[in-house]
């Protein structure tokens, strides 16, 4: 296995965990604390780190830490949810699905990244394929609820392109920096759990255990994955391993749950995972000659300009 080919393989291993959320959130957390539940999973999650790495942002990276920390995490969380709770599952996922149109936008802004038309073309092929996955005929729209699935899908794609932007300090590693963002995104979202869902429910042991897995595996271990392979891939290449999220949720639910997967949802995994493998492809760059072959052909072309004359 190549290098390109183990980080792709381990950063995939964050869309796939986050698959596993809604089957965790629906069977063993209290219902409707979908703010509590984000806080349980960033806060926790980003401490922990902090204590581990015993590394603190300096200078400029107290403000980049906070922003990274509130698209990524802080304003994601909640506008994912609000988005969740709005529409039905099916319409959230596609909705937030466009994010790696939104991050080719970013990409191309903020990183001089050129769209060509494989990535665009890989975007929508992901799209179109989580939509045959999770969509239902007869799906009701809000406009709040999909406005709140765009922000939520633009917050995370801005938080990939910022990311892979800025990168890191010397001398800090990711885990640290996955810290820095957990803490500050579960920061933003603690006055607005307090304020909207008032205080935390009682826990019995299924909930916390419940919580320790979304809190440990699902965002301290997953996001330094994340992190860490924005820093090695592309911004695209990442974040068109989103659509393995969703893939993910719908084979957890016909495995434990029981629901049903029929020919349409079978094909529209088939053209998500296919147009996530193509975004993991490298650009084809144009062939580079050494001073010897560009001499050679030089004056090979001076060679038949000189016939011509004759």
């Amino acid at each position: 296995m190549s290098r390109k080919a183990a980080v792709v393989a381990l950063t995939a291993l964050a869309p796939i965990s986050w698959g596993s959320t809604y089957f965790v959130t629906t069977e063993f957390l209290p219902p409707d604390r979908p703010l509590f539940t984000g806080l349980m999973r960033a806060l926790p999650a980003g401490l922990l780190l902090l204590a581990i790495t015993r590394t603190l942002p300096r200078g400029a990276w107290w403000w980049k830490s906070a922003v990274l920390g509130a698209l990524n995490i802080g304003a994601f969380f909640p506008l994912l949810f609000l988005a969740a709770y709005r529409l039905p599952g099916g319409v959230a996922a596609v909705v937030g699905s466009v994010g790696p149109l939104f991050v080719v936008g970013l990409a191309a802004l903020l990183l001089g990244d050129r769209p060509t038309a494989r990535s665009l073309l890989t975007a929508v092929a992901a799209a179109f394929g989580v939509s045959l996955v999770v969509l239902k005929a007869g799906a009701a729209l809000d406009l709040v609820g999909v406005l709140a699935g765009l922000l939520s899908a633009l917050s995370m794609s801005a938080g990939v392109v910022l990311t892979k932007r800025w990168g890191r300090p010397e001398g800090v590693g990711a885990l640290a920096l996955t810290g820095w963002q957990l803490t500050a995104g579960g920061l933003v979202i603690l006055p607005i759990a307090a304020l909207i869902e008032g205080a935390p429910p009682a826990l019995d042991s299924t909930n916390l255990l419940g919580y320790a897995y979304l809190a440990f595996g699902n965002t301290a271990i997953s996001y330094f994955l994340w992190f860490r392979g924005i820093e090695r891939l592309s911004a695209s290449s990442v974040t068109l391993l989103g659509p393995l999220s969703p893939i993910t949720a719908a084979v957890v639910g016909w495995v434990a749950l029981g629901q049903a997967l029929g020919p349409v949802q079978l094909g529209g995994m088939a053209v998500a995972f296919g147009a996530t493998l193509v975004g993991q492809l490298s650009p084809r760059t144009p062939r580079s000659f050494s001073s010897a072959e560009q001499k050679s052909q030089k004056l090979s072309m001076d060679l038949e300009i000189s016939s011509v004359r004759r």
